[in-house]
C-alpha cells in the first residue's frame, strides 16, 4: 500500500520533471526554432551561446549580484542571529518580522523597492523633501549601480532565512562553551570568530547552497524592478532564457543556456550532498 500511495507522485518525477529536463537537453543541441525539430547540430548551440555578448554580460551581472547578494546575506543574518540569540524581549515577534519578507514573492519584493528607489518618488525624493537637496540615491537609474539595487532588494527578502538556519545552529552549542569562555577572560568577539564560527559550519554551507541557487535562477526580482534595464545593465541569464523562449522564439538557444543553468546548480549541490551524505555516515559509525 505504502508503494502504491507513493507511485503518482514517482510518476509526476518522471515524467513531469526529468522527461522535461531531458526534453530541454534534446532540443538543445537541435536547430530548433519557433518550434522543436528532431535534428542533431551537436554544440553549436552552446557556441553560440558563449560566443553572445548579451549572454556573457549577463553571467557578469548574476556574478556580482550573486557576490553582493550572498555575502551581505551571510553578515546580516548572522548579526541578526546573534541578536536574537541574546534572549531578547519579543524573541517570538522578532523573528517573525525578521522572517516575513521571505514569505513574500520576489515580485512583490521587486515592486516594493521599484518604488522605495525610485528617483522621483522613494527614498531620494523623501529626503530631498526634508532639506537635503543634494542627497542622491538613484541605483535603480544608473546602469553601474542598477545591479547592486537588486541585490539590496533580495537581501532584505533572503536574510530573514539565514538568520533562521543560523539561529538554529547557535541554539545548538552548548552553553559551557561560553561558560569557559567567559571564566578564561575571552573576549565575546573572539568567541564568535574562533569558536561559534567553526561550529555554525553546517549551517553556513546551507545557507550558502540555497542563495547560491536562488542567484542563478533570479529572474522575477529583475522583471518587477528594472525589466532588466537601463539597456543591458541588470540583464541576468533567466531573463536570456525567456526572452529567446517567448519573445525571439529561438527554443533551441533558450535550452542551451537553461541546460547551463541546470549544470552550474547540480555543480553547487553536488559537494553539498557529498559533505553531508558524508558526515552522516561518519556519524552513524560513531
Amino acid at each position: 500500500m505504502v508503494y502504491a500511495a507513493m507511485l503518482p507522485m514517482v510518476v509526476t518525477v518522471l515524467f513531469a520533471y526529468v522527461g522535461t529536463v531531458l526534453w530541454s537537453v534534446r532540443v538543445s543541441v537541435s536547430s530548433s526554432r519557433t518550434l522543436p525539430s528532431n535534428d542533431f547540430v551537436g554544440m553549436s548551440q552552446y557556441l553560440r551561446l558563449f560566443a553572445s555578448d548579451r549572454w556573457l554580460l549577463s553571467l557578469e551581472n548574476v556574478a556580482l549580484f550573486g557576490l553582493a547578494f550572498i555575502v551581505a546575506c551571510l553578515v546580516l543574518g548572522f548579526l541578526l542571529a546573534v541578536f536574537i540569540d541574546q534572549k531578547v524581549a519579543g524573541e517570538g515577534v522578532l523573528r517573525t518580522i525578521f522572517l516575513y519578507p521571505y514569505a513574500m514573492s520576489f515580485v512583490a519584493t521587486g515592486l516594493i523597492w521599484q518604488w522605495l528607489l525610485n528617483p522621483e518618488l522613494g527614498i531620494q525624493s523623501t529626503v530631498r523633501s526634508l532639506g537635503f537637496e543634494s542627497f542622491t540615491f538613484d541605483w535603480i537609474a544608473t546602469q553601474d549601480k542598477v545591479i547592486y539595487a537588486i541585490a539590496l532588494a533580495a537581501v532584505w527578502q533572503a536574510s530573514g532565512l539565514v538568520m533562521a538556519l543560523l539561529l538554529a545552529g547557535l541554539r545548538g552549542i552548548d552553553d559551557s562553551l561560553w561558560k569557559a569562555a567567559r571564566i578564561d577572560g575571552i573576549p565575546t568577539w573572539r568567541v564568535y570568530l574562533s569558536i561559534v564560527l567553526p561550529q555554525l559550519g553546517p549551517s553556513i554551507g546551507t545557507a550558502v547552497v540555497l542563495l547560491s541557487v536562488s542567484v542563478i535562477k533570479v529572474y522575477d526580482v529583475v522583471i518587477a524592478m528594472t525589466q532588466g534595464g537601463p539597456g543591458l545593465a541588470s540583464e541576468v541569464p533567466g531573463k536570456f532564457i525567456m526572452d529567446h523562449l517567448f519573445g525571439r522564439s529561438n527554443i533551441g538557444l533558450a535550452s542551451a543556456a537553461s541546460t547551463v543553468l541546470l549544470l552550474t546548480v547540480l555543480a553547487l549541490l553536488a559537494p553539498w550532498m557529498y559533505a553531508r551524505s558524508r558526515a552522516a555516515r561518519q556519524g552513524g559509525h560513531r
